[in-house]
């Protein structure tokens, strides 16, 4: 989650991620975790989700959060994460980290967010080592006609109030674009409230080339 500072969402979405989690949301992100291994770099980590779900063979966590007030949320789920979880006030757009240093990066429900996706695309392959993984889970762009211009529609006015979200991504497509090659990918309808629409998700894993030349 890559809010910026957006406080009033912030915290809203801190408030609600529980419940988001206990109806599906926690088993998504423990998919795309569960083969990683070495140094991972997590962007937008939010409240911290997913530290819990990382399993025994990563052997260190940066997670990346610039909202203040996640951070701080992000900093006690650390203290009781199941690897070592260092939380830093940084954003995905510069990346506190060395090329080709990171085993894996993980993007949960943060590149819809990000203003420049390609830009924040190409610093994910910059400190990937050639063959490392990018772990997403994602929500993106309606496969439907009539939806998918319904979000364009929406998506200027939603992006105010949702910590800049973008409903209309097509991210998979941008993924492959920025040279990463996609390994699995699942798309599948998922409501993030319980009286909220479904809306089109993705989650996989994507290897990269190394960084760009």
């Amino acid at each position: 989650m890559n809010s910026l500072q957006h406080p009033l969402f912030a915290r809203a979405f801190a408030r609600a991620v529980g419940g988001m989690d206990r109806r599906g949301a926690a088993e998504h992100r423990r998919r795309i975790l569960a083969g990683l291994h070495g140094s991972v770099i997590e962007i937008g980590a939010g409240a911290g989700s997913s530290f819990a779900l990382y399993p025994s063979t990563v052997s260190r966590v940066l997670a990346l959060e610039p909202d203040h007030y996640l951070r701080g949320v992000a900093q006690q789920a650390a203290a009781s994460a199941s690897v070592p979880v260092t939380v830093v006030d940084a954003a995905a757009e510069q990346i506190p980290a060395e090329t080709g240093s990171a085993d894996a990066v993980v993007a949960s429900l943060v590149l819809c967010s990000v203003k420049d996706q390609a830009g924040v695309l190409a610093e994910i392959r910059r400190v990937l080592r050639p063959g490392g993984t990018l772990a997403f889970y994602e929500h993106v762009r309606s496969a439907h006609p009539l939806l998918a211009r319904v979000e364009d529609v929406l998506t200027p006015v939603w992006g105010r109030f949702m910590g800049g979200c973008h409903l209309n991504r097509d991210t998979l497509a941008a993924i492959t674009a920025a040279g990463f090659s996609v390994q699995d990918n699942e798309r599948f309808g998922f409501a993030v409230q319980r009286l909220n629409p479904s809306l089109a998700h993705i989650l996989g894993h994507a290897v990269s080339p190394g960084p760009p030349g």
